[in-house]
C-alpha cells in the first residue's frame, strides 16, 4: 500500500482529478522537477519572441509563482486584508476570488507571499509565508482547514518568511515547520489531523535549526519510499511510513538560507546553497540497518552554487543560474561536477535566475525581469533570444510557468501572459 503514495504512482496523484496533460498543478510542476512536457512555437525568440496576450492585476504583493489546473490560475498574495489565495481565469488573467488566509499581512524581510498553491481533486493547499498550511476549496476558496505551525513550536532559519510549496502525496499533505521535535509534518489532507512528526538529529555544525526554503521532494532510494527535504541544517531523507529520519547530509548547509529545492536521481541526491557554501552529490547506502549519505564531490561556491531560482536536471546535466545575486548560465555533469561549460557567462539578464525547461530549452527569468530561452545541451551554451517583458518591478522571483502554450509571468500585483506554444 505505501508504494502507491510515491513516485512513479505520484503523479496519479493528479492525472486521476481530470487534468489536462499540461496543467501545472503545483511547485516545479506536476513531478515537481521543473520540467513541462509542452512544445514551443518558436526555438528562436529573437526572430520570432513571445507574444504579449494580456496583463491584468489585483494579485497582491509577493514572489509566488502559480498554479494552472483545468484553465484555473492558482497563486497567493498580499491584500489588504492579509494574505490570500486567489483564483483567476487562464484565458484572460480575471480575478474569480479571493480568500484570506492570514488576519493581517505577516511582518517579515522582504514582504508578501513564497507558497505556490497545490491542487488536488476539489481541494488546494497553501502554506503562508508567517507559518500556517491551509486547505481551501478550489470553486469559491472556503477554507477547509487550518493549522498554524505554532503547534508544532515552529521555527524558521532566519527571518524572510516560510516559503514552502505544500507536497500531496495520497492522502497526505506535508509541510516543514522546523520544530525541534516537528522539523516536517505529515497530515491527513482531509482533516488536517497529524499522522506522523519527524524529529531530527544532524550530524555537522554547518547551518542553523529550523525549516529552510526549500520545498519536499519524493524518492525511492534503495527501494524505501521517503520524502527529501533540504533544512535549516541540511539534507534529511524521512521514512515515508513512519516519519523517522533515515538519513542526513549536513555539509551543504549555510548559516542564511538554504533554498533550491534538491534535485533526486534513483539512489542520488543533489543540491546546492549559496552565501558561499556550494554544491554536493550524495549516494544513498545501506551500512548495516542504517542508511547514509556518503558525499560523492563537494563543489566550492565559487565553482558552483545556485542562490535561488531552482536547477534542473536533463541527460544527465544539471542546468541553473551560478553564484549568488548572479544566474550565470551553467552545465554540471551530474554524476562527476564537472563544469561542463558556463561558471563565470554573463547572460542577457542580471540578478539570480528562476528556470523552467521546456522542448530541449530553459527559460530563465532574471531578478531584472528579461527572459531568455536557452537550448538545453551539454555541447555548449547556445542563447535563443530573450525579451523584456511589459511590466517588471523590483525583484522578479516568482518561476516562470508554461501551459496550454501560455507562458506566465507573475510580477506582484500583476500577471502576465505570453503566447509561447503553437
Amino acid at each position: 500500500m505505501l508504494r502507491t503514495l510515491l513516485v512513479p504512482a505520484f503523479l496519479a496523484v493528479f492525472c486521476c482529478n481530470s487534468l489536462n496533460a499540461s496543467d501545472w498543478p503545483q511547485w516545479r510542476g506536476p513531478l515537481r522537477n521543473g520540467q513541462s512536457t509542452e512544445k514551443l512555437a518558436s526555438h528562436d525568440w529573437e526572430a520570432n519572441p513571445p507574444k504579449l496576450l494580456w496583463t491584468t492585476e489585483g494579485f497582491g504583493g509577493g514572489y509566488a509563482s502559480v498554479a494552472v489546473v483545468n484553465d484555473v490560475i492558482y497563486t497567493v498574495g498580499n491584500l489588504e486584508n492579509g494574505q490570500a489565495v486567489l483564483a483567476a481565469s487562464a484565458k484572460d488573467g480575471s480575478i474569480l476570488w479571493k480568500q484570506p488566509v492570514t488576519e493581517a499581512n505577516p511582518k517579515h524581510s522582504y514582504e508578501g507571499s513564497r507558497c505556490t498553491p497545490t491542487v488536488v481533486d476539489d481541494l488546494l493547499y497553501v502554506i503562508t509565508s508567517d507559518g500556517s498550511i491551509a486547505c481551501l476549496k478550489t470553486a469559491g476558496g472556503a477554507i477547509v482547514w487550518q493549522r498554524k505551525f505554532s503547534d508544532w513550536n515552529g521555527k524558521l532559519m532566519s527571518g524572510w518568511g516560510f516559503s514552502e510549496s505544500p507536497l500531496v502525496d495520497g492522502d497526505r499533505v506535508l509541510c516543514t515547520p522546523g520544530g525541534n521535535d516537528a522539523l516536517v509534518v505529515c497530515l491527513n489532507r482531509l482533516t488536517g489531523e497529524e499522522i506522523w512528526k519527524c524529529s531530527s538529529t544532524f550530524e555537522g555544525s554547518a547551518g542553523k535549526d529550523g525549516a529552510g526554503y526549500s520545498s519536499i521532494v519524493t524518492s525511492e532510494a534503495l527501494g524505501i519510499p521517503q520524502y527529501v527535504q533540504l533544512t535549516g541544517r541540511g539534507l534529511i531523507g524521512i521514512d515515508a511510513k513512519t516519519g523517522q529520519q533515515l538519513w542526513t547530509y549536513n555539509r551543504v548547509a549555510n548559516g542564511v538560507a538554504n533554498i533550491p529545492t534538491p534535485i533526486v536521481d534513483g539512489n542520488f541526491v543533489f543540491a546546492s546553497t549559496s552565501y558561499k557554501t556550494g554544491a554536493g552529490l550524495v549516494e544513498l547506502k545501506r551500512d548495516g540497518d542504517k542508511i547514509v549519505a556518503e558525499e560523492k564531490y563537494f563543489l566550492e561556491g565559487q565553482v558552483f552554487n545556485n542562490h535561488h531560482g531552482g536547477m534542473i536536471l536533463h541527460e544527465g546535466h544539471i542546468y541553473a543560474g551560478h553564484q549568488q545575486n548572479e544566474g550565470f548560465p551553467t552545465c554540471v555533469k551530474m554524476q562527476s561536477g564537472e563544469i561542463v561549460w558556463g561558471g563565470r557567462l554573463r547572460g542577457p539578464g542580471s540578478g539570480s535566475a528562476a528556470i523552467l525547461f521546456i522542448d530541449g530549452h530553459l527559460i530563465f527569468r532574471y531578478q531584472n525581469g528579461i527572459v531568455a530561452l536557452i537550448e538545453a545541451t551539454s555541447a555548449e551554451y547556445r542563447l535563443k533570444g530573450s525579451f523584456k517583458p511589459d511590466y517588471q518591478e523590483g525583484a522578479s522571483w516568482a518561476h516562470p510557468v508554461v501551459v496550454n502554450g501560455r507562458l506566465y509571468l507573475r510580477e506582484q500585483n500583476k500577471l502576465m501572459c505570453y503566447q509561447v506554444g503553437p
